[in-house]
This record gives C-alpha cells, sequence and structure tokens, in this order.
C-alpha cells in the first residue's frame, strides 16, 4: 500500500494579515502551521501503513521554509518528502497548484505504484476544497470528498470503501483504487510522534523538485497559469443582535399580532 499525502503549509489564523496593496496573505514574520485538515490526511494514511505495511509519501509546494511540514510529517511516521519549490511556482492559484502537485504525484508513480492520494477537506488559508479535485481531473483518478472513516480497502482486488458526508447525511460508495481521498477533521484523532521518529525528522533532508524536474509547461505555473484573482478583501458588516419579545400572557394575543407582523409586515391581521 502506497499512499501520497499532500501537505499545505498555511499562517496560523490567528496571526493572518493581509497586504492592502496586493491583496494576498503576508507570510513574512507570521508563524506557519500545517493545514489542520491535512494533518488528518496524514493520520489516515498512516493507519492504512500501519495495517497493510507499504509507505507513505509527503508532498507539498511552497519555499524552501515549506520543508519543515514534511520534517513534522515524517516524525509522525511518513516515509519520504518531496518539497515541489521553484520561483516560477510563485503566485499559483488552485488550478496551478493542483497542476503542479498532479505531475509531481505522476512522477512518483512512474518510479512506485501509487494507491491512494489523500489531502485535506479544503486549507484554512483559501477555503476553496479545489486542489483534491483538481488533481483527480487531472490524473484521472476516481474522487471521494468529504470522507469521514474509510470502511474497507482490499489490496486483493484493489478497492476502497469510504463513508461520506452529504447533505442528507452520510453515504457508503466504494471505487477502485488509484483514487483521491479529501478528508474531514473527524475521520480521526492525530497520533503523538514517536521518539524514533522524531529522531528520524530532525536528521531528515526532504527531496526537492523543481519546474525542470517534473517537465512543466511554464505557462500553467504562477501568476502566468492562474485565472482567478483577488480583486478585493473587506470585512463583512458585523450583526447587531435580533429583538427580543417578551411573552405575557395577560397580552397574548397582543404579542402574537406583533410578532407576526415584524416577520411578515405585509399580513393582514383580522380583528
Amino acid at each position: 500500500m502506497h499512499s501520497v499525502v499532500c501537505l499545505k503549509q498555511v499562517p496560523d489564523v490567528t496571526e493572518v494579515k493581509i497586504d492592502p496593496e496586493t491583496n494576498t496573505l503576508v507570510r513574512v514574520g507570521v508563524p506557519s502551521i500545517t493545514n489542520p485538515y491535512d494533518v488528518n490526511a496524514l493520520e489516515e494514511a498512516l493507519r492504512l501503513k500501519d495495517k497493510f505495511g507499504g509507505k507513505v509519501t509527503v508532498i507539498t509546494m511552497g519555499p524552501q521554509m515549506a520543508e519543515e511540514i514534511l520534517n513534522k510529517a515524517v516524525g509522525m511516521g511518513a516515509d519520504e518528502g518531496i518539497l515541489l519549490s521553484d520561483r516560477s511556482f510563485a503566485g499559483a492559484d488552485t488550478l496551478a497548484t493542483s497542476y503542479v502537485l498532479s505531475m509531481a504525484i505522476k512522477k512518483i508513480s512512474e518510479k512506485e505504484k501509487v494507491d491512494l492520494v489523500f489531502c485535506g477537506k479544503q486549507a484554512i488559508d483559501g477555503d476553496t476544497a479545489q486542489v483534491g479535485p483538481g488533481i483527480a481531473a487531472r490524473l484521472n483518478y476516481p474522487l471521494l470528498t468529504y470522507i469521514n472513516s474509510i470502511e474497507d480497502c482490499n489490496t486483493e482486488n484493489g478497492s476502497v470503501k469510504v463513508k461520506r458526508k452529504v447533505k442528507s447525511g452520510y453515504e457508503i460508495t466504494e471505487t477502485k483504487m488509484p483514487a483521491v481521498i479529501t478528508a474531514n477533521r473527524d475521520i480521526n484523532e492525530v497520533r503523538y510522534e514517536s521518539l524514533p521518529d522524531l529522531i528520524k525528522a530532525a536528521r531528515y533532508k526532504a527531496i526537492v523538485w523543481g519546474k525542470n524536474d517534473l517537465s512543466l509547461e511554464e505557462k500553467r505555473l504562477g501568476l502566468s497559469g492562474s485565472p482567478t484573482m483577488v480583486r478585493d478583501i473587506f470585512a463583512p458588516e458585523e450583526k447587531h443582535g435580533g429583538e427580543k419579545i417578551y411573552f405575557d400572557e395577560n397580552k397574548a394575543d397582543e404579542t402574537i399580532d406583533y410578532l407576526i407582523n415584524k416577520l411578515v409586515p405585509s399580513v393582514i391581521i383580522p380583528n
């Protein structure tokens, strides 16, 4: 069983700052963490490794400082970390990001078969939930989103069965591997790092791949390959508390009439 887990380094949400000139996140001097949904995705991949054996590869796209989250993943039990870093990747939106990640996964699979690709449901800085589906579309893998649990993973016939959250409740669905899974936070409880893995992580140096290592098309990278842009950022209007209506048994009819007129002003209340 070989799982590839996509991680993203994001600003700590308590320290988010916006550049008023560019409408982009200010990352310099802001503490960074691993996207929480991605940590749960990693945990689920590690649980499959514990059960079936195999390997967990973690990948992230970003500057050199993003290597930190790969080391933390190795500290949790991942076997290999790959940093996708190149100046031409800067400013990528979800379309350009999923392109680079999918090409990296394709290169990994050419060397060693990939069974499952894990992503967090969404990133807490962008909240788009688009990268996982974008990877699946480019690799032509089945897509399983909003996963709450992996019900079964059959390595003999190459299938995976999952429980996923939908508007009406939950559904059980099954597909062939390789597949892309996007994980909800409640899919598991994240483990504590073991001492041997922490020692390994302290010494670990991630593999670094750039544009030339993946044979990427320049026009599909970074800002030039990103059709979306942030035009404006603003805080939503502050919501004020609603009106409180106290019920008086002695004035029940008046209170009910007043409430109905508040909710539906056009209603005519008969005498």
